[in-house]
């Protein structure tokens, strides 16, 4: 069985530009469900095309089974049959022997930028580089999902 234990941070912007990194990953993603159970997502990384379902979250963990499938594919049932959708660069960064992904969202989630560490266990320690602000884990607005529904430039807006 495929686990996800993942904790989600906001990254200092002005800290985020100032460090040198190599250049990031386009991806698209696409919804074809997200319900109370899970999330069936859709996902162009690149060149590379992918399904996940995640089920429903207890804590920072939550089951993920991801696949890999053609890219046209991918590309096509994003087209033809997602609800929504978000884009963002991804870079990944290790530090302190541990993997970081940094999401630059784009589009309608243009400014907002999250850090993302999976874990092993959900009482694992590790260390925070500098760039990382508060934590998100446990808002569901930070989940992809959500901000293809509703996303960051609407926050606010009544």
């Amino acid at each position: 069985m495929g686990v996800e234990i993942e904790r989600k941070f906001l990254v200092d912007h002005e800290k985020w530009r100032n460090l040198k990194k190599a250049a990031g990953t386009h991806y698209h993603q696409g919804y074809l469900l997200d319900g109370l159970s899970c999330t069936i997502r859709i996902r162009l990384a690149g060149s590379k095309g992918f399904i996940t379902i995640k089920g429903s979250s207890s804590g920072i963990t939550r089951k993920e089974f991801e696949y890999k499938i053609p890219a046209a594919d991918a590309a096509e049932l994003i087209k033809g049959f997602a609800g929504s959708s978000v884009e963002k660069i991804r870079y990944k960064i290790k530090f302190a022997g541990k993997l970081w992904e940094i999401d630059e969202f784009l589009g309608d989630n243009e400014g907002l930028i999250m850090a993302e560490i999976e874990l092993k266990s959900e009482n694992e320690e590790f260390e925070k580089p500098a760039w990382i602000t508060s934590e998100v884990s446990h808002d569901n607005r930070y989940y992809n999902s959500k901000l293809a529904k509703n996303p960051f430039k609407n926050w606010g807006k009544k």
